[in-house]
């Protein structure tokens, strides 16, 4: 399973072709979930990422989690 595809199934993200062209945004709000990871290889990294999406720490958390057990399992 893809991590798009866990993240859709978990309802963190969604795509939808009259959304952003179909780009996978954070549902709720049109933040694509790109842009966290663009954030992360950037020097402000995960806080400030958080400090410009208050609304999206939970989210942001459960990405993170999904991403570890993909990865560690």
């Amino acid at each position: 399973m893809t991590l798009n595809t866990l993240l859709e199934t978990q309802g963190i993200i969604h795509s939808d072709p009259e959304i952003m062209s179909g780009v996978p945004v954070f549902v709720g709000i049109r933040v694509p979930l790109q842009t966290l990871f663009d954030y992360l290889e950037s020097e402000g990294g995960l806080a400030e990422f958080i400090n410009d999406f208050p609304s999206l720490e939970t989210q942001t958390m459960k990405v993170l989690e999904l991403i570890k057990k993909m990865y560690l399992n």
